[in-house]
């Protein structure tokens, strides 16, 4: 920055680096040039209050080097053996460069595996935030020697994603060996653009092209990137795209959002103050062409105005889903509203796929069954759902009773609370045996199989999938006569519906 700034309050900042930017692609040597770099901007990121957590990948590229392999292996149990080979030399050098400035690191190795248990994820979660807490750098790095495909993240920028996500990080720095996200390669394409400025990632995607597979050694590219910033944004996290040449363009970039979320646009010759209400409806791209503040060269996604919940980011990017549950049009349409508490009744249950129990992540699928339906059918569709139980967020009502028994199978939703009478019949309905004709047939339930669906979010299944293909499609007051219990009336909870741009 050409000017000095006021500093801005502590953030918790996450810095991801690439194979690419660790090792010569080539020679395998460590790129003591930037990993020094970017150890000074972490040091001086730190002097200035902020809490900083560095993802790191290279593990594999540093086992290449110790063994004097020329090039990366295919087979998985060579990749995974160069992976426990390199991480303790990595680790080694990250901690004698940290240490030229007395500062304490720590190592975190992590799988999907780890954190797919909810405790496990907790347990992750308060880990990182103790050695914050601490004043330590905490060094995360996928556990490439035990990983599977099944329980990978796949690419370090994903988890550097799901870590900012993890400890609710301000922002998210994916540093790479170009400036920012460009329309096409700038290596190969000279008319190429850089975008400054992403508010929807889905929305760009058909902007760029995202065709470069990233180096020899590391696994991502652009794409990865992008499906990093989609997730982080989700959870509220700035998600920034900039060059590990020149590493300490972290801080520049950090003191020019301070400088433009401190001052307006001047009206009067004197700036003033942007309150935080103010501060989503201020362009700050306009209020730094207006006072001709240098920009540094980088990409920014902007935050999702509400963020994720952390519960349901864990199940939407943490969790290996065990099955799949298939929802009708009318079902997924209400869904889609922020107002639905993402909790699915069983009367918009088709069918599930696979085997699954209770507490694990499903997928959500959506059965189209002709294409080019006409708005009316799908109108028809969704209030045929809506009549049957709504899915607005409500708490079950337990209605008092001679016993335990006779309480839970009273249970009936809040919203069906629309008259007495609705009520009562309610009440008369659940006393009533189901006849044999009520319940699903596993004839019924194997055509489900062969439906064309299309995966729209996922959840947490309440019930394990052989009961919910009991109760799909009837009223929530019948499940407690079909599996002998009624924990809540609803079969999959926090449901996080993805959205078309």
């Amino acid at each position: 920055m050409s000017r000095l700034v006021k500093r801005g309050p502590p953030s918790t900042i996450v810095i991801k680096l690439g194979t690419s930017s660790i090792v010569h692609e080539e020679t395998h040597q460590p790129l003591l040039s930037i990993l020094s770099a970017v150890v000074e901007t972490v040091i001086s990121l730190r002097s200035h209050g902020h809490k900083v957590v560095l993802v790191s990948s290279g593990a594999i590229g540093v086992g290449l080097r110790t063994m004097d392999i020329p090039q990366r292996p295919k087979s998985l149990s060579k990749k995974q053996a160069l992976a426990a080979i390199g991480q303790g030399r990595l680790i080694a050098l990250w901690d004698n460069l940290f240490g030229q400035f007395d500062q304490r690191t720590a190592q975190v190795l992590l799988t999907r595996g780890d954190i797919s248990d909810r405790t496990r994820y907790l347990n992750a979660v308060n880990t990182l935030n103790e050695l914050l807490s601490m004043g330590v750098v905490p060094i995360v790095n996928e556990n490439d020697t035990i990983s599977v495909s099944e329980i990978k993240f796949g690419d370090n920028d994903t988890l550097s994603a799901i870590t900012s996500s993890m400890i609710h990080a301000d922002y998210l720095f994916l540093l790479t060996d170009v400036d920012g996200l460009y329309t096409s390669n700038p290596r190969k394409d000279p008319s190429a653009k850089k975008l400054d400025v992403v508010i929807s990632v889905a929305a760009i995607r058909a902007q760029v092209s995202t065709s470069t597979l990233g180096s020899s050694l590391g696994t991502g590219g652009m794409e990865t990137k992008l499906i990093a910033a989609e997730i982080a944004t989700g959870a509220g996290v700035t998600t920034v795209i900039a060059s590990s040449k020149q590493p300490s363009v972290i801080v520049d970039i950090m003191d020019y959002y301070t400088a433009l979320k401190s001052t307006s646009v001047p009206t009067s010759g004197t700036a003033s103050p942007i309150t935080p209400q103010k501060l989503n409806q201020v362009d700050l791209d306009e209020v730094a062409a207006s006072l001709s503040w240098p920009r540094p060269p980088h990409t920014v996604f902007k935050p999702a105005l509400i963020p994720m919940r952390d519960l349901k980011a864990w199940t939407s990017h943490t969790l290996y889903p065990a099955g799949s549950v298939i929802i009708d049009s009318g079902a997924h349409a209400v869904l889609s509203r922020r107002e639905s508490g993402g909790r699915l009744l069983p009367a918009g249950v088709l069918g599930v796929r696979g085997s699954f129990a209770s507490g694990q992540a499903v997928r959500i699928l959506v059965h189209r069954r002709t294409e080019g339906v006409p708005v009316e059918v799908k109108e028809v569709a969704q209030m045929s759902y809506s009549n049957v139980a709504a899915t607005t967020p409500c708490t079950p009502v337990l209605e008092p009773g001679p016993s335990v028994t006779a309480s839970v199978t009273s249970l009936v939703p809040l919203s069906r609370s629309g008259s007495s009478a609705s009520l009562s019949d309610d009440m008369i309905s659940d006393s009533q045996t189901i006849t044999d004709d009520e319940i699903p047939s596993i004839e019924k339930m194997d055509e489900c199989e062969n439906w064309d669906c299309e995966e729209v979010g996922r959840g947490l299944a309440n019930y394990n999938s052989a009961q919910i293909s009991r109760v799909r499609g009837l009223n929530s007051a019948r499940i407690v006569q079909l599996i002998g219990y009624a924990d809540t009336e609803y079969v999959v909870e926090n449901i996080t519906i993805r959205v078309s741009a």
